[in-house]
């Protein structure tokens, strides 16, 4: 015990005062009333320190009444668990932490005595926190000198140095000070500059399950990953919350955007070790340019306020300052006029569209002829041949998927862990979800497979019992509920970094797959492939005549569109659900959850970066279909606005990257161009004839039989019936038995469900360009499903 030993010192008390430290230093002994703490009492003035106690809990108070210059603390402060056992350990870990915790202790010599010291836990107390630990059978007058070696080279916590010795790391307050000295130059000499602070979005669950530690470690990995991108960054600090602090001098805004979203991308991509755990992170990045700037520490608050904005996302890219963020009022403005007709103009939309698609090119028509061209022939011929290539390119699609790439017959490695990630709005599929979740937890597959079911909901509901009911039943299923969530991407950008599996199936909350869906995901993604898009077929198609074209619909896109533009383009699209991605990939790419179509985005995002796309239209997966035309107009509408914001952002950047093949930019330029372009062209033929008609003196005088024209229509036409041939003959054979479906499903697209998409799309253009961006959500319901054959 730390007790005198004579034979070693010949030992007097004088002669142990001899070799102590000086008088006056104080140490405070941690622990409870009891004989351990005696006899280190004794030991400790034995060797000349003056000595006060503080018993668990009191550790703040007792500090800011005594002033001590070291603490000294026995590993089991509490005085009841048995030496080297694990609760030995934990009580010891807690007093570090209630040191470490108080403002005074955290810069003061902190020595760890040990009944028996086992290395595992020395190692943990050192980690937590300690500078020293020594067993309780040590010499008195090495428990002295190792206190007098603390108080000559007193600990400095890091956030006291001016940089990290390990890091180059600035603490919080020089870092300010680095920001400030960059805002007090002239602005002119400035050349910009932007400041950013990265937050994490794991970072609480991280804290709360590993400790305070993972603050500086999680700024460390990400100041590594930031150093290895070169010369993107001036300035690195830390915070006290884990934050990472980048200083950007010299950088204009666009150049610093692009380079934090490849910073974000690359943490997102990277598997970490942060306290001996292997964990994905999700950077939320906040910035702002630096002119305007005046005082660092407000100019920090409010990249902070917008690493709020960024953690509600989680879809990696960063976000730039603005006041609302903080909840800065704005002053009183009079409404803007487009603010006051935007909601007129939405609901006359449809008489909008004539108004453009039809009068407007009528009267140009007309009076162009006047000035002596005749620009409505010539528009006659171009829409001849836009119909001629629209159903020309229905027909090459329907060819090509008689031989589209069939799955390969092996896995190319052994099955890894996989994850299903559903995504959901419980208010809206409350009625539907538990039969989906039990439809998960039948798959078959050879390796562990988890459940996660990504949520949010604007209040309880009924339905969470019982989900977590299933949950006890069964640890496969993990309920993720994300706080504050508005969206589909939002809820898979929460899951991303939750799940365990090497590859990830995302599903909507009405999809119930085929049992060897993952199985047969895992061919494609162990032999070369990076996602592979599944096909969707409705099981409700009985309900109504609206599910019943849609079934029909269904097997004409995932049955032969789908397969066939693969084949035909070099590429696949990744649908929005029975989609499988490999992790990795989805970590860094996220779903944006400001596009209305977040699955054809991220698609067009992946494929930029070189992945691999496959579509299987034997992967299978059961949905529900809207019921009702005025559900389906709403969900159309989503996704024709949704295309054209997708066309928007990448047709241009994508017709120019050199990553894609010309076979795969002729493929581009159908999907995201001439579709944009095929609802106004079509509707061209209404104008022409009004021209044509007025040319001619009437509509009398017009000959209907030109040649030219009655072959382009009935070519035209039989695209439909081709489309509905090939959709029957590739169909899944609960649909393909019925044929009354495929005949009917033929006659109305002929006389009304093409017209009906094409209106469908041109309204969400005019939607688009009047900032209305309001997503309807689809409501499902259970309904009598068609039986698998």
């Amino acid at each position: 015990m730390l007790t005198s030993h004579h034979d070693n010192h010949q030992g007097s008390p004088t002669a142990l005062l001899d070799e102590a430290t000086d008088p006056t230093t104080h140490v405070l002994v941690v622990g409870a009333p009891g004989p351990r703490l005696e006899r280190l009492t004794r030991t400790l003035r034995a060797t000349g320190h003056d000595v006060t106690h503080a018993p668990p809990g009191e550790v703040d108070r007792r500090m800011g009444q005594a002033h001590p210059d070291a603490v000294v603390a026995l590993d089991d402060p509490y005085g009841y668990a048995a030496p080297g056992t694990a609760a030995d350990h934990e009580t010891g870990l807690e007093v570090i932490r209630e040191v470490r915790t108080a403002p005074a202790g955290r810069a003061l010599p902190l020595l760890m005595v040990t009944a028996t010291p086992e290395p595992a836990d020395v190692v943990d107390m050192l980690r937590q926190g300690a500078d020293d630990c020594i067993p309780e059978a040590s010499d008195p007058v090495e428990l002295s000198a190792r206190i007098e070696a603390k108080l000559r080279r007193v600990p400095v916590p890091v956030e006291s140095l001016l940089r990290d010795p390990r890091t180059g790391l600035y603490s919080q307050p020089h870092f300010l000070d680095e920001l400030d000295r960059e805002l007090q130059r002239p602005e002119a000499a400035r050349h910009g500059g932007v400041l950013a602070v990265v937050g994490i979005a794991e970072m609480a669950a991280l804290e709360a399950r590993l400790g305070p530690r993972v603050r500086r470690e999680v700024a460390e990995r990400l100041a590594g990953v930031a150093e290895q991108l070169g010369s993107f960054c001036d300035r690195l600090g830390r915070d006290d919350d884990g934050h990472l602090l980048m200083l950007l001098p010299g950088v204009d805004e666009e150049t610093a955007r692009r380079g934090l979203a490849k910073f974000a991308a690359a943490v997102a991509g990277t598997r970490f070790i942060v306290a001996d755990e292997n964990v994905r992170l999700t950077p939320a990045i906040g910035w702002l340019p630096l002119t305007g700037c005046a005082d660092g520490a407000q100019a920090t608050a409010q990249a902070l306020d917008a690493v709020q904005e960024a953690l509600r996302h989680r879809d990696l890219r960063p976000v730039r300052y603005a006041p609302w963020m903080r909840g800065t009022p704005h002053r009183h403005r009079r409404p803007q006029l487009g603010a006051l007709i935007r909601p007129a103009l939405s609901a006359l939309s449809p008489v909008l569209a004539l108004l453009l698609g039809v009068a407007v090119p009528f009267v140009l028509y007309q009076q162009a002829y006047t000035l002596g061209w005749d620009l409505g022939s010539a528009m006659y011929w171009v829409v001849v041949g836009g119909l001629v290539l629209s159903a020309l390119l229905i027909v090459l699609e329907c060819l090509f998927s008689l031989d589209a790439t069939a799955r390969p017959a092996e896995p190319g490695a052994p099955y890894p862990p996989a994850s299903a990630v559903i995504a959901a709005y419980l208010p809206n599929e409350a009625a539907t979800i538990v039969d989906t979740v039990e439809s998960f937890l039948r798959l078959d597959y050879p390796n562990e497979l988890e459940i996660v079911l990504a949520y949010n909901t604007p209040h309880p509901l009924p339905v969470e019992d019982t989900l977590r009911e299933i949950a006890v039943r069964d640890p496969r299923l993990v309920l993720l509920p994300v706080a504050g969530s508005t969206s589909k991407a939002q809820n898979i950008n929460a899951a991303v970094t939750r799940v365990r599996g090497e590859f990830v199936g995302i599903f909507d909350a009405d999809h119930h797959p085929a049992p060897t869906a993952f199985k047969d995901a895992w061919h494609w993604l162990s032999n070369g492939h990076d996602v592979v898009q599944g096909h969707c077929v409705i099981r409700n198609g009985e309900s109504s005549r609206v599910a019943e074209l849609v079934a029909v619909e269904f097997e004409a896109i995932y049955a032969v569109s789908h397969p066939g533009r693969t084949r035909l383009y070099g590429f696949g699209v990744f649908g929005g659900s029975n989609g499988f991605w490999r992790t990795d990939l989805l970590a860094r790419t996220r779903m944006h959850g400001s596009m209305l179509t977040e699955d054809i985005d991220s698609t067009l995002r992946a494929l930029g970066e070189g992945a691999r796309f496959a579509v299987d239209r034997t992967l299978i997966s059961r949905e529900l279909a809207p019921t009702t035309l005025k559900a389906l107009w709403n969900q159309r509408s989503r996704w024709a606005q949704g295309w054209l914001q997708v066309s928007l952002k990448h047709l241009r950047r994508g017709l120019v990257s050199p990553v894609f093949t010309a076979r795969q930019k002729l493929g581009l330029f159908v999907l995201l161009g001439w579709r944009e372009v095929q609802p106004w062209l079509t509707l061209q033929i209404l104008p022409i004839l009004l021209y044509s008609a007025w040319k001619a003196g009437g509509f009398t005088h017009l000959d209907w039989a030109v040649p030219v024209c009655v072959l382009a229509v009935l070519f035209t036409l039989a695209a439909g019936p081709v489309q509905a041939l090939f959709a029957w003959r590739l169909a899944v054979p609960e649909l393909r038995s019925r044929r009354r479906w495929f005949w009917s499903y033929f006659l109305v697209s002929t006389v009304f469900y093409s017209h009906f998409k094409n209106m469908v799309a041109r309204q969400a253009h005019l939607k688009e360009a009047l900032g209305d961006r309001q997503w309807r959500v689809t409501p499902r319901a259970a309904a009598k499903a068609v039986a698998p054959r």
